[in-house]
């Protein structure tokens, strides 16, 4: 059984020491961490010394940078969940106050933004008015962090192993591919007959940031193609720039197949045809076990069925 002794630090702990925390583990010094909070290095420091006086153990490992020991490690983890927590309290009290009595926060990657998420939202909430959406757009790497951390409900994003990690759910909804697409500035604007990656090493391209599912494809593609020193023109992780540059410009751009889909349906871009089939892998829609929030169980069923009908309303 927990005695007191055992809780009494947890007891003094108070939510400014979770952000203080939060905010020297990001600053990695003292002295950049002190600026930030505008306090003196000295009184940083003090702060410090009482918090692990409070905790009863030593949480960072002094030096140039400071380092988390285990046990700040375990503090991190609190501090994330306490102040994820409370941020999402306060969203639902704010909701509350303004006459809606639920909030749900989706985060996406392009082809989520494409295909279900659009149609699923008008139906949901339609059938679900009292429920206030917010919806951002991220890789997946930063919509898995909004999941840990709680600022984010649901993301619906591919499903690679970072997606089956313990503490998250996930279900399937479709499986797609990477495609390049071109502008009518594109001199492959008209094409028909299918194109070798090899005869594209020349052009101007607009990839993906290097790291993520779509780039790692691509390049993995490249290489089979014989294509290994392609170097593109412009990265980027948005989805507008890159409807920018193929507008204006004679570029190759990268992107999943259900965001190029609705481009064509829109009259912006065209998919580029190839000798080849580049993979992407499922998309699905992912949320923290312990998310039990009526909202979300009600969006992952929805979306599941909007996708899975055989002929979608078009975008």
């Amino acid at each position: 059984m927990t005695t007191y002794d055992q809780v009494a630090w947890a007891r003094r702990l108070k939510v400014k020491h979770l952000e203080s925390f939060m905010v020297l583990d990001e600053a990695g010094t003292l002295t950049e961490a002190a600026a930030r909070m505008h306090m003196t290095q000295s009184a940083m420091s003090h702060w410090l010394a009482d918090l692990e006086e409070l905790v009863g153990t030593q949480l960072v490992t002094r030096g140039r940078r400071i380092q988390l020991t285990p046990a700040g490690i375990i503090m991190k983890r609190l501090a994330i969940s306490v102040l994820g927590d409370i941020s999402r309290t306060q969203a639902e009290l704010g909701a509350l106050a303004e006459g809606r009595t639920a909030r749900l926060h989706i985060g996406s990657v392009w082809a989520g933004v494409a295909r279900g998420i659009p149609q699923a939202l008008v139906e949901f909430q339609a059938l679900y008015p009292y429920i206030s959406v917010t919806v951002s757009e991220s890789p997946l790497t930063q919509l898995l962090e909004g999941i840990d951390n709680k600022q984010l409900d649901v993301a619906v994003c591919s499903l690679d192993s970072r997606a089956y990690k313990d503490g998250l759910e996930h279900r399937e909804l479709f499986d797609d591919n990477v495609c390049l697409v071109v502008g009518r500035a594109s001199r492959h604007w008209d094409a028909k007959a299918p194109i070798r990656l090899i005869d594209l090493v020349h052009d101007n391209w607009i990839m993906p940031p290097k790291g993520t599912l779509t780039r790692s494809q691509l390049d993995a593609a490249l290489l089979d193609a014989g294509a290994t020193w392609l170097l593109p023109k412009v990265e980027t992780a948005a989805i507008t720039t890159l409807q920018a540059l193929v507008h204006q410009g004679d570029y190759i751009g990268v992107c999943s197949e259900a965001m190029a889909q609705y481009q064509v349906a829109l009259g912006n871009m065209r998919i580029l045809p190839l000798d080849r089939t580049i993979r992407f892998g499922p998309v699905g829609v992912v949320w923290a076990k312990d998310n039990t929030a009526e909202a979300v169980r009600l969006f992952v069923e929805h979306i599941a069925q909007v996708v899975g009908r055989k002929d979608p309303p078009p975008p």
